[in-house]
């Protein structure tokens, strides 16, 4: 996610989030959080808001501490108010709305990690943001390569020519280092991939080689090593140049954190925000303060 963006989405949260007078506990506005989520109707949004009570029951916490129900004014014309229904909604509340939307839209994606995180220092959740965007662009690359492995098994029969294959689209990707040139460089344990020590934008190289050769091969109807070799290597050699344009050498980045390290911290960042964030105090909503 691009740095203007998320300055920009940081920028509209912060200016939803209240605080509870007596208790200082901060919350935010079901009905708020629904328009900068891009949700044009409050009916398609309450529906989210009803899953993700379930899942804080399932989880096993008490949803009546996370989720408030409330009532608030709204102008309808003329001078004239009438009363809506609306949910004061505890961090936890907002994490699992987040969790329940589309992660494919920019605010839902930015939501899971800025409601994930116990601070909201724009710099620490960006980090936040990189580091979910690495994992989901490794999990991406396995799934290309699991396709693709099919895609060659189908055509070949051989369990090895996918290792032969990938091995050669690295040496054109990485400038003529090989695989095992780029492990012994980036110090990848010997039972490691080398994609879990590759940066996030290394790995969404591979991944697009890997898509255009799957593609190349249903379309061209290609059936022999040699051919699809030389399809995977080509793919890889031009995405070698597009980044190479750009003045990025993808041999010569530097190693990025383990990608099972990672996970495992936010994971266990996840699992700890239900008893971190503060229980919604009765009549929260009512009394409140803006920050």
């Amino acid at each position: 996610m691009k740095h203007e963006l998320v300055t920009q989405l940081h920028n509209q949260f912060e200016q939803l989030v209240h605080t509870d007078v007596d208790s200082g506990v901060e919350f935010w506005f079901a009905r708020d959080l629904q328009i900068v989520l891009g949700y044009s109707r409050w009916e398609n949004f309450s529906k989210v808001i009803v899953r993700s009570v379930t899942s804080c029951d399932t989880a096993g916490y008490d949803a009546s501490d996370h989720f408030l129900e409330v009532t608030k004014k709204v102008p309808v014309g003329s001078g004239a108010e009438r009363e809506v229904e609306d949910y004061a909604l505890s961090r936890y509340a907002c994490y699992l709305v987040a969790q329940n939307g589309d992660p494919s839209k920019a605010p839902i994606a930015f939501a899971q990690t800025y409601f994930a995180v116990q601070t909201r220092k724009q710099e620490i959740i960006e980090q936040r943001l990189e580091d979910r965007e690495r994992l989901e662009a490794r999990k991406k690359l396995t799934t290309s390569e699991k396709q693709l492995s099919g895609v060659i098994f189908e055509r070949l029969g051989d369990n090895q020519s996918f290792a032969r294959i990938r091995s050669k689209g690295d040496t054109a990707l990485f400038g003529g280092n090989t695989t095992q040139d780029m492990k012994n460089r980036l110090k990848v344990p010997k039972n490691r991939p080398l994609a879990d020590y590759l940066p996030t934008i290394t790995i969404k190289a591979k991944d697009f080689a890997n898509e255009i050769t799957n593609f190349n091969i249903k379309r061209d109807n290609l059936t022999a090593e040699r051919t699809i070799t030389e399809e995977h290597v080509k793919n890889n050699r031009d995405v070698r140049g597009l980044l190479t344009k750009r003045d990025i050498s993808p041999e010569q980045l530097p190693p990025a954190e383990d990608i099972k390290k990672l996970e495992r911290r936010v994971q266990s960042e996840e699992k700890k925000l239900p008893k971190e964030v503060k229980k919604l105090p009765p009549g929260a909503g009512e009394n409140t303060i803006e920050t």
